[in-house]
């Protein structure tokens, strides 16, 4: 379980099948995707594993590398039918030598602490600030590597958000936390450059709010910070000639509570929410009505694929939440992650292709 696995969340990669074979460009079609990561093995190796891919008509590989990684898997694959994205963690930087140096970068929570330092619920939480001058321009610098990768079908996004606020219900009870409302240790945003820009426009440091309808418009002017830096980095993507993909929570109403973000405005080529219904202490019919409250962002030539958490499904129950992931909009899935796929999800997942 991801509850366990958090710390190894870092290795993803998303897989995506097309059922029936056309190109990516091709949004009607269904498609289906698994994350992991890349690995140093023997080109062998990742030969085999390509060619499983493609037996199984997996074509999209959002792959968690950096751009030489990237560069070797597409030289690899160019005789298969697979279509390589790259796959970044955005906002949260963990072990990062250079944002280590500018200590300035990191996010601050309610009570002054620096995300550098004050790691809530795991180790490799450090996130930067999207106020941040600096950490814009690295993570910028970031994408504009990934996205000079010829051949490279999509810059994928991840973890562009916030601190988690609150986290699900059963991660809650995981790290043995009762989160009954905003606990300011988790409450990020709060730096300087945030509070300044606020005050400015608004007339009070965030710090001192206690007024209802200026606590959502200080919600709102973060979730905003985080958007206007999507935005930018959908044009370096869009100048390289790649399209933009992101991993997002659920649906925007509970990621605007929860995180802080507030993907309904990005405009995203490629969206995958995870829907990890256990998080949620949710059933299968959990997932049907999150891709409902979320497909109707998607847009309008772009994909919206439904992130399940494989390792909380049998194959009847794979079968059962793809069904209700495309009978309630989505245009395929997205599974985390490959250490859980079997042969038994392999036969489920190809049972779709006709």
């Amino acid at each position: 379980l991801r509850l366990i696995n958090l710390k190894n969340s870092r290795n993803k990669i998303i897989l995506v099948i097309i059922i029936k074979g056309s190109k990516m460009e091709n949004c009607t079609s269904k498609k289906f995707g698994i994350w992991f990561d890349f690995k140093i093995q023997p080109k062998n190796e990742w030969m085999k594993f390509f060619d499983k891919l493609e037996n199984a008509n997996i074509s999209e590989c959002f792959i968690n590398a950096n751009a030489n990684q990237l560069d070797y898997l597409i030289s690899l694959t160019k005789n298969h039918n697979l279509n390589i994205h790259g796959w970044i963690w955005t906002l949260n930087r963990p072990y990062d030598e250079k944002c280590s140096k500018n200590l300035d970068w990191y996010s601050v929570n309610k009570i002054g602490q620096s995300s550098y330092e004050y790691r809530p619920y795991v180790d490799y939480y450090q996130w930067l600030s999207p106020f941040s001058e600096g950490a814009r321009d690295y993570i910028k610098g970031n994408i504009s590597k990934i996205a000079s990768v010829d051949g490279l079908s999509s810059v994928h996004l991840d973890y562009v958000r916030y601190c988690d606020v609150f986290l699900p219900k059963n991660l809650q009870k995981y790290y043995s936390i009762n989160q009954t409302h905003e606990f300011p240790e988790y409450d990020f945003g709060y730096h300087i450059n945030g509070r300044k820009s606020f005050k400015d426009m608004y007339g009070i440091d965030p710090i001192d709010i206690n007024d209802t309808k200026l606590s959502r418009k200080w919600k709102q002017f973060r979730c905003d910070a985080v958007s206007s830096l999507v935005k930018e980095l959908k044009a370096i993507a869009k100048n390289k000639n790649k399209k933009i993909s992101a991993a997002v929570f659920p649906y925007p109403e509970m990621s605007r509570e929860m995180v802080l973000q507030d993907w309904s405005s990005w405009d995203l080529d490629i969206v995958c929410p995870m829907n990890y219904h256990h998080f949620y202490d949710g059933d299968i019919d959990w997932i049907s009505d999150s891709v409902s409250k979320g497909v109707k962002y998607k847009k309008s030539d772009g994909m919206y694929l439904s992130g399940l958490f494989l390792g909380a499904l049998s194959p009847l129950k794979l079968e059962e939440a793809i069904n209700l992931c495309l009978k309630s909009g989505a245009n395929g899935v997205c599974l985390f992650n490959d250490e859980c796929l079997k042969e038994e999800h392999i036969k489920v997942i190809k049972s779709f292709r006709l």
